[in-house]
């Protein structure tokens, strides 16, 4: 059997979710993924359970908030006015707690543009959290590998 190695293509299908949270990712019943390990597809501490594991093996890990997306970083939170925010979002955007909004126009320290949860929300004010959903929090993570190359 072919095991996944650093760098192989694999189809699979995966679910991510926090242990008391609903799903974050799923695609069990669904199309299953297609990606690179390498790639910064998923996080390196997702890939590296990937590593060793043979074509058709199912497999189930819990990991640590450190471990997954790290902690959750308060310099991450920013406070911004909504109208600034507004230049970065389309027109009939209309924002809510809770919400996940991608603003165009800026990026990360990678270069992706930048997404954020809006965690509160005022008259004048938005507040955005630029952690990942799942920083600071356990991971689960189960995985059905159906191809390698």
């Amino acid at each position: 059997m072919v095991s996944v190695r650093p760098d192989s293509l694999l189809t699979l299908h995966y679910r991510l979710s926090a242990p008391d949270g609903p799903d974050w990712v799923n695609t069990f019943g669904h199309r299953p993924a297609t990606l690179t390990l390498g790639a910064h597809q998923l996080a390196p501490a997702l890939e590296a359970c990937l590593l060793g594991l043979e074509e058709g093996a199912q497999a189930h890990f819990e990991l640590p908030p450190d471990t997954a997306f790290g902690t959750h970083d308060p310099a991450r939170v920013q406070r911004i006015s909504r109208a600034a925010l507004q230049n970065h979002l389309p027109d009939d955007v209309h924002i809510a707690v809770g919400d996940a909004v991608q603003l165009s126009g800026v990026t990360s320290a990678s270069g992706a543009s930048a997404a954020a949860t809006v965690t509160a929300v005022s008259d004048d004010m938005v507040e955005l959290d630029f952690n990942h959903p799942l920083a600071g929090k356990p991971v689960v993570f189960d995985v059905h590998i159906l191809g390698v190359l």
